[in-house]
């Protein structure tokens, strides 16, 4: 599989931009993403124990690579104060090479070896 198949944006909305940011972080700290842009002024609109609810997000947007997958929503699920924050993985099916490349890079073991992929 070509590896720019493999990579993921993954989108996650967190309550503020100090929670956006402590999860950006630590995604990237831990080689869960190379990159997590935090975008603040979203305003979500979304029906919450049967009642229609209106709150002002920031929106996280992941890149990564699928092997790592599992990892980032575990880690995500664990920092998050919603009980359901949302966890949406979208397929990168293509772009610059030299940034696919680099995500891959900084989304592997950190030993700057080359890998197979």
């Amino acid at each position: 599989m070509e590896r720019s198949i493999q990579k993921l944006l993954v989108l996650v909305t967190a309550p503020d931009l100090e929670r956006g940011e402590m999860i950006a972080r630590s995604l990237v700290e831990e080689r869960l993403a190379a990159c997590v842009s935090v975008s603040p002024g979203l305003i979500s609109f979304y029906r919450w124990e049967g009642k229609i609810q209106e709150d002002r997000e920031v929106l996280l947007l992941i890149k990564t690579r699928a092997a790592k997958l599992e990892d980032l929503i575990s880690m995500v699920q664990q920092l998050h104060p919603y009980q359901i924050p949302e966890i949406i993985a979208l397929p990168i099916s293509g772009g610059s090479r030299e940034y696919l490349d680099w995500i891959w890079q900084e989304t592997g073991d950190g030993s700057g070896k080359p890998e197979r992929g």
